[in-house]
C-alpha cells in the first residue's frame, strides 16, 4: 500500500496543505499519546475546508472500551469547535505498512467526510496510502439511510 510522500491536494484550483505537512501535523498529534497499555501510539491531523487544522492522538484507559482513537479525538475537536467541513484527514502510527483505521473509526469519518474526503494513512518510516471513505468503508452507513 507504498505511496507517494506528497501530493498537492486542491482546492478550487488552488494549493492547500499537502499530504507531508498533514502527516507531520499527525506525527507531531502522536507525541501526545497517552497509551500505558499497548504502547501503540497514534497521531491523527484533520484538515477543514476553511483550512484550519485539528489534531488527536490516541487516550487508552484501564478499561478497554473507553479508549478513544486518534482519528475521532481529531474529528471530535472540529466538530467541538464547530468545524464540520473535512477535506483531508492524515493517521499515522508505527507500523510496517500505512496504518489501518479501526471500524468504529471509518464509521465516524463517513459521518462527517464527503465521499471524496482525502484520507491519508501513513507509517513512521515514510510510507503512504491515499483513499476515501468508499475506499476504506464501502457501502458505510450514513443519515440518509435512515429516511423513510
Amino acid at each position: 500500500m507504498a505511496g507517494t510522500n506528497l501530493i498537492k491536494i486542491l482546492l478550487n484550483g488552488e494549493d492547500h496543505m499537502d499530504n507531508k505537512k498533514l502527516i507531520d501535523e499527525a506525527i507531531r498529534a502522536r507525541k501526545q499519546a497517552y497509551t500505558p497499555y499497548s504502547k501503540f501510539q497514534v497521531g491523527a491531523a484533520v484538515l477543514t475546508k476553511d483550512q484550519n487544522t485539528f489534531l488527536g492522538c490516541n487516550i487508552e484507559n484501564a478499561s478497554y472500551g473507553l479508549a478513544n482513537c486518534a482519528e475521532r479525538t481529531a474529528i471530535f475537536k472540529a466538530v467541538s469547535e464547530g468545524k464540520r467541513e473535512i477535506e483531508a484527514i492524515a493517521v499515522v502510527a508505527d507500523t510496517d505498512g500505512p496504518v489501518s483505521p479501526c471500524g468504529a473509526c471509518r464509521q465516524v469519518m463517513a459521518e462527517f467526510c464527503d465521499k471524496d474526503t482525502k484520507i491519508i494513512l501513513a507509517n513512521l518510516n515514510g510510507d503512504t496510502y491515499e483513499t476515501t471513505i468508499d475506499g476504506i468503508l464501502p457501502g458505510y452507513f450514513k443519515s440518509k439511510d435512515m429516511d423513510r
